[in-house]
């Protein structure tokens, strides 16, 4: 083994210390939830502390036997803004009456033992290459649940994007995000070089041919046909922006970006003048103070001003976990959790958790440059993109940078469909990253070794992608 690879160290015990300061913040939240309320920390909250503490141990203990060379900074990150999404939930339950923290805190546990099952039985990322055209498949399927009678929850604040299972209600688009990347990442990195044939070329810009658009056509009209059939403005945008990115890392050409934004703002434009649901959102995000807007229902800016005017009375460092009244705020354990957290943490609470998750995603695309092989390089990219663009696009909404929409805030907001589908991104991210880290032999590959690299990239180039 060559001198490099004999300093890269697994660097397990950094994320245990790191996760023992992540536990702290989180569970530390929860206690000064109640402590201010001046509640005792009962059953419920040792409980709580009790469940965090052991889903996390044993996520840890299942990279320590399966992805030893996995990043050690992601599951720390993830455990901290999970804790602090159940104290807030568990902060606004007090004032509505529900137990939405205690559904929050159900979900975490089925998404944390979901997601370390995948790092367990997945093994390499690389075959889920095999699944390329499967995944679109189930991407189909999983889109059109939400309209197929008998299963569809209906129309649900104005957007179709919920199906029945038994008792619970299930949004199969946040899992779509997931296998829209995989199939993104699979088609990509097999006709990278069919996608990079000359076109013509309009000043320093290389367009590709029009036979060749057929992936952003295709893209595009699924982004549509979400917004169109399902009325949901926010994954509308996720999907689209997903592959427009990967396809630009694919490719490093500026035109797909151009010609992505081009089909963006055609779709966008004939969105607010034929539904109407997507030019009450630009009205009350661009007349949010007018009265008549303010007053409208459906499609008016109360929830918006709502939000803006509880974050101003944070100021610089909050109102205190537990004191502030973020109830006022329709959907505030949800779409408007940031405005919550703004609300009682202040300025100050709310810029460390948009760090986190810069932080967060800085290393899922480090994993990406780490990499070797094309399709893990796309996937760890897409995947870190998708929960970016998906945090930017609710926190521009909240803080009216931009229309406000029905998205999540990544392991923050109430909803186990969410929480799930971020979770099993992490293990992927981690999976990704123990690859891009782990010492590579240099002698002849065993037989394990060799069937596990054989069929998913026997095609693909084990360098890296030119240009990146």
């Amino acid at each position: 083994m060559s001198q490099q690879n004999a300093v890269v160290k697994p660097r397990r015990n950094v994320e245990a210390l790191l996760l023992l300061v992540a536990l702290i913040i989180g569970i530390g939240a929860s206690a000064m939830v109640s402590l201010d309320r001046n509640e005792a920390l009962g059953s419920g909250f040792w409980f709580q502390a009790g469940t965090l503490t052991v889903l996390a141990a044993v996520f840890h203990v299942v990279l320590r036997v399966r992805a030893s060379y996995a990043d050690p900074v992601i599951l720390p990150i993830v455990v901290a803004l999970n804790g602090i999404g159940i104290a807030m939930i568990q902060s606004l339950d007090t004032a509505a009456g529900t137990d939405a923290g205690g559904n929050q805190l159900k979900w975490t546990a089925v998404s944390v033992l979901i997601a370390a099952a995948v790092l367990w039985f997945l093994k390499d990322h690389r075959l889920l290459r095999r699944y390329t055209f499967i995944s679109l498949a189930v991407s189909a399927v999983l889109l059109i649940l939400p309209l197929v009678p008998g299963v569809s929850a209906g129309d649900i604040n104005g957007a179709s994007v919920w199906i029945r299972l038994g008792p619970l209600q299930f949004q199969p688009g946040e899992i779509v995000k997931i296998t829209l990347g995989v199939f993104f990442a699979g088609y990509l990195s097999a006709n990278r070089d069919l996608i990079l044939l000359a076109g013509r070329k309009i000043g320093p810009l290389q367009f590709p041919r029009v036979k060749d658009m057929g992936p952003m056509v295709t893209a595009w009209a699924v982004s549509v046909g979400v917004l169109v059939f399902q009325h949901d403005l926010g994954m509308s945008i996720l999907f689209f922006g997903l592959f427009m990115v990967m396809i630009y890392v694919a490719t490093s050409r500026g035109s797909w970006l151009l010609l992505g934004l081009v089909l963006m703002a055609g779709g966008g434009y004939a969105a607010a003048k034929i539904f109407p649901h997507v030019s009450l959102r630009i009205d009350a995000w661009v007349n949010a103070f007018d009265p008549v807007v303010y007053e409208r229902f459906p499609g008016g800016s109360a929830q918006i001003v709502e939000g803006l005017f509880g974050m101003a009375s944070g100021g610089l460092l909050g109102e205190g976990l537990g004191l502030g009244r973020p109830d006022l705020v329709p959907f505030a354990n949800s779409d408007m959790i940031v405005a919550s957290l703004a609300e009682e943490l202040g300025l100050a609470g709310i810029v460390a958790i948009v760090s986190l998750y810069i932080l967060l995603f800085t290393r899922g695309f480090r994993a990406a440059l780490g990499t070797r092989d094309p399709f893990g390089k796309l996937l760890a990219c897409g995947l870190s993109f998708a929960m970016a663009l998906q945090c930017f696009i609710i926190m521009g909404g909240v803080t009216r940078l931009i229309p406000l929409t029905g998205l999540t805030t990544p392991f923050l907001s109430a909803g186990g469909s969410s929480l799930l589908a971020n979770w099993i991104i992490v293990a992927l991210l981690l999976r990704i990253s123990d690859a891009a880290r782990r010492p590579h032999a240099t002698g002849p590959l065993t037989t394990e070794a060799e069937e596990t690299v054989a069929s998913p990239d026997r095609k693909t180039p084990a360098g890296p992608m030119p240009g990146h």
